[in-house]
């Protein structure tokens, strides 16, 4: 009888209107919901150049973000990031809205944590295990397969290098590979100069499939002769920008593009 209680009071408790907020908390929503239980999701939600699920998300409500928005629909479950949200998270529990705010990930292991806790609030926590088990399964397949010691710089548009510590990070290192970003005297990631890299190149680096053509200058640098002949594209990683920006079901997909690469380029 009491097993019988408490299966029915977390029945229950299981939000049948959640809205999502942003992109990253889109992808999750998507994969650990019933379809039912999406009221509305993020306008980039279907924007298929930055959501990997843009296809899943045909046919649910968008919604623009707004408070006033989110207000009217009264969701039983919002959905947020944390980046320059704080004062709209702050309004909406005022006005006695259930909100989860859920950030980037800081590490795969934070990762983990937060798909079990989403998977729990909406009912589901077996699909977080899923999820969970796919991305432990993708490492799996791609630990140690390059020689150790073999360097490699992820290359953003601008001139950016990522921080060490960060999922894509670690996903590197289980493959094999050593970052350069110390080596280059950015321990804590920020901009290179392009002087830098071609004085003291990368064995490989890491880029966006998209960064073969350059539509500012920000893009320009990837195409610059200097780094073509330091870091000739045979020794590039492409990875498509939109397996990288959340974390999620896009994980093992991304680490499973990276194995490939790996492969193909770094013998």
């Amino acid at each position: 009888m009491t097993a019988f209680i408490l299966a029915a009071a977390q029945a229950q408790a299981k939000p049948q209107r959640v809205a999502s907020l942003n992109l990253c908390t889109d992808q999750l929503l998507l994969t650990l919901a019933d379809r039912s239980q999406i009221a509305a999701l993020s306008r980039l939600a279907r924007d298929p150049s930055v959501a990997f699920l843009a296809d899943q998300a045909a046919g649910i409500p968008q919604n623009d973000g707004g408070v006033e928005t989110i207000l009217f629909s009264r969701p039983d479950l919002v959905l947020t990031g944390t980046y320059g949200q704080q004062e709209q998270i702050a309004l909406l529990r005022r006005q006695g809205l259930d909100v989860l705010p859920l950030g980037p990930w800081a590490s795969l292991e934070d990762g983990r944590e937060q798909i079990r806790t989403l998977a729990r609030r909406l009912g589901h926590p077996e699909r977080g295990e899923a999820l969970i088990a796919h991305i432990d399964a993708a490492l799996e397949r791609a630990r140690g397969i390059i020689p150790q010691g073999r360097s490699i710089l992820v290359y953003e548009r601008g001139g950016w290098v990522m921080a060490p510590r960060s999922p894509l990070g670690e996903i590197l290192v289980h493959m094999g590979f050593r970052l350069h970003q110390e080596t280059l005297g950015l321990p804590r990631g920020g901009v290179a100069r392009l002087e830098a890299i071609v004085t003291t190149p990368p064995d490989f680096m890491l880029v966006d499939a998209a960064s073969g053509r350059a539509v500012d200058n920000g893009t320009a640098l990837f195409a610059h002769p200097a780094l073509a002949e330091a870091v000739p594209l045979t020794r590039r990683l492409a990875l498509p920008g939109r397996l990288a920006i959340c974390g999620g079901p896009s994980t093992p997909i991304a680490i499973e593009v990276l194995a490939v690469e790996a492969r193909s380029k770094g013998r």
